[in-house]
């Protein structure tokens, strides 16, 4: 892409909220959070918003009903204020990371957040030890909040002491949270020469790790020598960010008494063990046949037998996957306007509203994502390549954005989204895209549409199952020592053998992956929740087209309760189990039988 096509891609703007971070009202804004927050504090002292004594009887009577109320209510309005503020101020971290007005700025909103958790923790304990059913029964917001009420009770059991607890929520801004945003500031303020069939050229990374998605095999090997050349150059400090942030979850998960990360992973995403269980056994079983893909893929691209790491992303040599990014703009408004013109509308509000920064470029953080922002506005980061890709990730973080809207009249507690169903829209809209264009298209066309859908979805499932795989074996290893370099180089090496197998030539396996993946360093098992979005997505899509009159008529609600109720729940609504194996499986059928259509397809070439 040219410097001049870069800038003129649409750049977000949140001027509207505050002129500037150095504006009167930014500062008051950031005054006002502050004392809000001191005022919360005192507010649940007087309220005796906490566990109650050891031994002591619970009394819920209207008295308790109003201090619930207050307590609720006004935690809600403070984190809302709070979002709004950390959002404004991420908006310039995201495309800068070399502002440090901007860093520090959000350093001070997370000091303040560290004061905010405390709170929550202290309204599980007080929640846990009167009742959920005995406070809905005497509070307004209790019976609102009845969902989260529940997990914040069933969180109260993981819970250390409220000392202990505000003790972790403060050092985390200068643990945890610090090391994260060191691998942030390294990877994304890293530039990398690329030695171009025209010449060498250095890129951000983000640039370069964008050049695996290009037509020229020349220009990938490029790209992916250039990762391999730049990566190490951060991989101490992001070792040690590793192993800050792993230890810190394994000391944190003991005392809080689960009896491993996945399990603190599964609450927090609201599915159970036995849904998860199912999940991955139905992933298990479909390796071989991605492996089998990925064979001829590698055929396709004049290879004999495994497929060269460079080539994962690779667009087809058959057909064009280059794109503008107007057309990519009218490519997925069309296919959102399938669905609903509502949903078509959305890409307008994103551009004409300033919502999307599109371009890659120095400083900037690396990936894509959506964040929500003012009422049923949000912010959308990505780094346009100019590919049939970079279309799907639009239409996937657009997904996210039209999520938003239907979140927008809830409270923080009602819209605290677990990332297994936060993926649920974004998967649908980048369905949409897809279904919309395997309608329309046939031949050469048509097979390059199902390569780009199936390495997405090689991604999400094996790619992310060797991550599954990666972050299980530090935990267990981190739970003894250290890890250095070579060593986390190694365990990346053999999940991706474990999850790609002999689809993937193995000589041109990526060990550095675990660098570069902010995922890592933000969550824990942050990544097993984007293949339930994919398979869950699927299964939902196959529910629209079997009836989509009675699927719109849910569909918006599904989206708008996906804070306040389980995994289970939400597929019950629509007539889906998700305990049930044989409901991945046949998630997973819609992508064999999209690889058997490959398979034939290519044959005719």
């Amino acid at each position: 892409m040219s410097t001049i096509e870069n800038e003129s891609l649409p750049r977000w703007s949140v001027a509207d909220v505050h002129e500037s971070l150095d504006s009167r009202s930014f500062r008051d804004a950031m005054e006002l959070m502050t004392a809000e927050t001191s005022r919360l504090e005192t507010t649940f002292d007087e309220l005796g918003i906490r566990a109650l004594p050891e031994g002591a009887t619970p009394n819920v009577d209207a008295e308790t009903g109003r201090r619930t109320d207050r307590a609720i209510s006004e935690f809600n309005a403070l984190v809302a204020r709070t979002e709004i503020l950390e959002a404004y101020v991420y908006a310039t971290v995201a495309t800068n990371t070399r502002d440090e007005t901007a860093q520090a700025l959000l350093s001070e909103i997370e000091v303040v957040g560290s004061r905010i958790s405390p709170l929550l923790a202290r309204l599980a304990d007080f929640v846990c030890d009167h009742d959920v059913d005995a406070l809905c029964a005497v509070s307004a917001e209790a019976r609102d909040h009845a969902g989260p009420l529940q997990r914040l009770a069933e969180r109260s059991a993981h819970q250390m002491s409220e000392e202990l607890e505000g003790l972790y929520a403060e050092l985390s801004t200068t643990g945890t949270s610090a090391w994260g945003r060191l691998q942030s500031d390294v990877t994304s303020q890293l530039t990398a020469e690329v030695r171009l069939p025209d010449g060498a050229q250095r890129l951000p990374m983000p640039a370069v790790r964008g050049l695996a998605t290009d037509a020229d095999p020349a220009v990938r090997r490029a790209g992916y020598d250039a990762e391999m050349d730049a990566w190490p150059q951060v991989a101490t400090a992001c070792a040690a960010a590793m192993n800050a942030i792993k230890g810190d979850a394994n000391t944190v998960n003991r005392r809080r008494q689960w009896n491993s990360p996945l399990d603190a992973s599964l609450y927090a995403n609201s599915v159970s063990r036995a849904t998860f269980d199912a999940m991955q056994s139905a992933i298990t079983a479909s390796l071989p046949d991605f492996r089998a893909w990925m064979k001829v893929k590698a055929s396709l691209h004049g290879h004999t037998g495994a497929l060269p790491w460079w080539d994962l992303m690779a667009p087809l040599p058959v057909a064009d996957n280059a794109i503008s990014w107007e057309d990519s703009v009218s490519l997925v408004r069309d296919a959102f306007g399938s669905y609903s013109a509502n949903l078509a509308g959305l890409v307008d509000r994103a551009i004409t509203e300033s919502w999307m920064d599109v371009p890659p470029r120095e400083g900037k953080v690396g990936g894509a994502f959506c964040m929500p922002f003012v009422d049923d506005r949000s912010l959308v980061l990505l780094n346009w390549s100019g590919s049939v890709e970079s279309a799907q990730t639009t239409a996937h973080e657009l997904g996210h954005a039209y999520h938003n809207t239907q979140l927008a009249g809830r409270t923080p507690l009602q819209k605290r989204l677990p990332m297994a169903l936060a993926e649920t829209a974004s998967i649908f809209c980048e369905t949409l895209v897809v279904e919309a264009g395997l309608k329309r298209l046939s031949g050469a066309e048509r097979l390059a549409l199902l390569d780009v859908d199936l390495q997405g979805a090689n991604q999400v499932v094996v790619d992310i199952h060797s991550r599954f795989l990666f972050e299980t074996e530090v935990f267990a290893r981190r739970q003894r020592r250290t890890l250095g370099v070579n060593e986390l180089n190694e365990i990346m090496l053999q999940a991706q053998l474990d999850a790609y197998g002999d689809g993937l030539d193995q000589s041109t396996a990526h060990p550095h992956m675990w660098v570069l993946k902010p995922h890592y360093y933000g969550s824990h098992f942050y990544n097993w929740p984007y293949t339930y979005g994919l398979l869950f997505g699927l299964g939902l899509f196959a529910q629209y087209h079997r009836d989509p009159g009675r699927f719109r008529a849910g569909y918006d609600d599904l989206l708008g309760r996906a804070g306040m109720n389980t995994a289970e729940e939400l597929g019950s609504a629509f007539g889906i189990d998700v305990t049930s194996e044989a409901f991945w499986t046949a998630s997973l059928d819609v992508l064999r039988a999209r690889m058997t259509e490959y398979t034939e397809l290519s044959k005719s070439l």
